[in-house]
Order: structure tokens, then sequence, then C-alpha cells
């Protein structure tokens, strides 16, 4: 099951995309699927048939892990 994340790359606009697994330490990579602007827009710098890129870690300054559909729709506790 895809994860969708949103990653946030040195100097240029954060990228939300989907990665098939949480990239371990070790990793010197991230792949990810279909990617685009947080205002699901393309980005001007990808080709439009793009569907993966490969960006490496060093360029990556954090991932946020966005929520899941599902996970969306579970209604939380609200403090009024």
């Amino acid at each position: 099951m895809p994860i969708s994340v949103l990653l946030h790359i040195s100097g240029e606009d954060a990228v939300v995309g989907e990665i098939e697994q949480l990239p371990n330490p070790t990793d010197t990579n991230i792949t990810l699927s279909n990617p685009r602007r947080r205002d699901d827009k393309e980005i001007p710098y990808i080709a439009e048939t793009v569907v993966s890129v490969i960006w490496p870690m060093h360029r990556i300054n954090f991932i946020e892990i966005l929520p899941s559909r599902e996970e969306e729709e579970l209604i939380g506790f609200v403090r009024e």
C-alpha cells in the first residue's frame, strides 16, 4: 500500500507523492511516484510524462507522512 508523503527538498518547493515504504537510515535515495506540487499542479522542472523520480537523500531536508484517506475519515476527539 503506497504511503503519501510530502518531501521537503533543499532549495526547492515541497513535493507530494507516494512511496512504497519508508526509507531506512542507510538508504541513499528515495523513489517518489506521481510527483506533484502541494496544489496538485505539475512540477515545472520535471517532464509531464514522468511517473517516478529518484532523489538523493542528501537533498531531502525532511519527510512528512500524510494521512491516508481512511485515516482522514476517522472522527477524533475535539477539544473545545
